[in-house]
């Protein structure tokens, strides 16, 4: 790897690495003031002004390179615009971009004047979006004009009580501003805050709406350090070359964003390469690769799934060094023909909405395919046994870090770990309790440390790359008046990893037809987004419980696990 040395991210970070270029050690310096925009996008604008940030690549084929110092001044202009418009240190703005280049300028310009940024995908209708402007309050949304999102944001605010402002990006809409043609008449200077609006350190800086599984999606709280956690992400697993060209296929709504797109990357001076595409094309994204010279390369299992039935050898890959993989377990017959076609090993790596990456392949340690690898220095990672002691190698446990004595409100925990549940120190409590975060995924380690996913200890599904939670989908099926119960859990697809299945029990006298089927896909699909969709289902007269009259869903998943072999 070369150099960083020259770059602000020294002044913020040290680090040990072994005669292999292993990280040992890292420690963290001056972070309670820490704000990213200023103290590190346009700290490299003042150093290198004509350093690339990022190659932008539009649906339409248009290209477009900004620099870092590009980046500072239309943060600049969109800062000054949200401050003009009212918004302020601790408002939460939500932003529906898709890929835009401007979701880049306007998360900056949030960071700059404290306000609490809110990505989401643009996948979600109207009840998603009611629920979200409710739970997290929202005051602003920034959306696309793309499709019909903004048409569900519509119908969604007339039931919100706190949104404020509604900003169209890349068109214009009755009721909405236009954010290309407003910010054009503010200044592309915004100087840093003094004082109690300066935002920094533990402040709230963004939040991620997670998935539920037996209860609607809770909203992850990141403070302005959860930056300074992705140094390990974009450097010792993605391992990004300074003068190189990264580039992660993530929607900007979802929490791998943060992780490929921005923060990391950033802090390592790295271009990122973004290609704002509305329906995955493997041969585009392979001619993107050869046509930029991309230089490292991540996506979920899905897209690799994808890629090793391509004959690669018809692009010339050359310019990538290194390729990650996470979101999902990595089967390890793909690693293995990915590698046969690509002398590239997969770094596998795992990491939660709440986490920056906690357990990867990083550099300097062997690949072990199917495996996560070993856990970052940053965190102190276990595997806990029910009872509350360590499991021993082989031993399934759950995933766990140490975070001491730290609570929400109170001392704050590592760098890159959320600091609790918006507004909801019950939840929070659930996962965090007696000085461990508890992710509720299990694995065993083997003899040599290396972790080896087995399984979520709830009910999450894990589909291309996307993590659904059951519960809003069985809601919006019990809405319907003939259906008496219903489960939603994954089954294996060869493409998706996993897929999505509804057992349904009908109603009595309610009788299954084809007809049936098409009606409750047909409601689903104006009432959820359609990541969510079922791929199968399946009535079927009763569905398996536990004596209390709980779902099984484990028990359904096992049967379609055997049927799948």
């Amino acid at each position: 790897m070369k150099s960083i040395s020259d770059l602000p991210v020294s002044e913020y970070i040290d680090t040990i690495e072994d005669e292999k270029g292993a990280l040992k050690q890292i420690s963290f310096k001056d972070e309670t003031r820490f704000n990213f925009a200023f103290d590190i996008v346009d700290k490299i604008a003042e150093m290198q002004p004509d350093r690339r940030a990022m190659i932008h690549i539009s649906n339409d084929g248009t290209e477009r390179i900004y620099t870092f110092g590009d980046m500072r001044r239309h943060s600049a202009r969109v800062a000054n615009y949200l401050r003009f418009l009212g918004i302020k240190k601790g408002d939460r703005v939500m932003l529906v971009l898709k890929r835009h280049y401007q979701f880049w300028f306007t998360m900056l310009a949030l960071h700059k004047i404290g306000a609490v940024a809110v990505p989401a995908t643009n996948l979600l209708l109207k009840n998603d979006f009611e629920y979200r402007f409710k739970k997290g309050r929202i005051d602003a949304i920034l959306c696309t004009a793309d499709g019909e999102v903004a048409s569900e944001v519509d119908k969604a605010s007339r039931g919100s009580h706190t949104l404020k402002h509604k900003i169209l990006v890349g068109g214009r809409r009755s009721g909405w501003r236009s954010l290309n043609r407003d910010i054009r008449y503010f200044s592309d200077i915004f100087e840093r805050p003094e004082g109690d609006s300066y935002a920094c350190g533990d402040d709230p800086m963004l939040m991620y709406f997670t998935s539920g599984t037996t209860e609607y999606p809770k909203l992850a709280v990141h403070s302005y350090r959860y930056a300074l956690g992705h140094f390990i992400t974009a450097r010792y697993w993605h391992e990004v070359d300074p003068d190189g060209i990264h580039f992660a296929i993530s929607d900007t709504g979802w929490g791998k964003a943060a992780w490929g797109k921005l923060y990391g990357q950033w802090l390592c001076g790295t271009c990122v390469f973004t290609y704002d595409f509305d329906k995955f094309d493997a041969k585009e994204i392979l001619h993107m690769i050869e046509k930029y010279r991309i230089t490292t390369f991540c996506a979920p299992p899905t897209v690799y799934r994808v890629l090793v039935h391509m004959k690669l050898e018809k692009y010339d890959l050359s310019s990538l060094k290194h390729v990650t993989t996470a979101g999902e377990a990595l089967n390890p017959e793909i690693y293995k023909r990915f590698k046969e076609k690509t002398g590239l090993g997969l770094a596998e790596g795992f990491g939660q909405t709440e986490t920056t990456l906690t357990i990867g392949n990083l550099i300097g340690t062997e690949h072990r395919p199917g495996s996560m690898g070993k856990p970052s220095p940053m965190y102190d990672v276990s595997l806990m046994l029910p009872d509350g002691t360590e499991a021993e190698s082989y031993e399934e446990g759950e995933v766990v870090i140490y975070v001491g004595d730290t609570s929400l409100g109170s001392e704050h925990p590592p760098n890159g770990l959320f600091l609790g549940y918006f507004d909801d120190p019950e939840r929070t409590a659930e996962v965090w309790h007696d000085g461990y975060y508890h992710t509720g995924d299990t694995a065993y380690i083997d003899d040599d440390g290396y972790y080896w996913y087995v399984g979520r200890t709830d009910d999450l599904i894990k589909s291309s790359g996307y993590r659904i939670g059951p519960f809003e989908i069985e809601n919006e099926i019990m809405k319907l008046p003939y259906v008496l119960e219903c489960a939603v859990t994954a089954i294996p697809d060869p493409i998706r990893g996993q897929a999505i299945k509804a057992s349904i029990v009908l109603a009595n006298g309610i009788e299954a037809s084809d007809k049936l089927r098409a009606d409750i896909m047909k409601s689903l699909k104006k009432n959820i987004a359609s990541y969510k969709w079922p791929k199968v289902l399946d009535f079927t007269p009763e569905l398996p419980k536990t004596v209390s009259g709980k779902v099984m869903r484990k028990d359904i998943r096992a049967r379609d696990n055997n049927t799948a072999e």
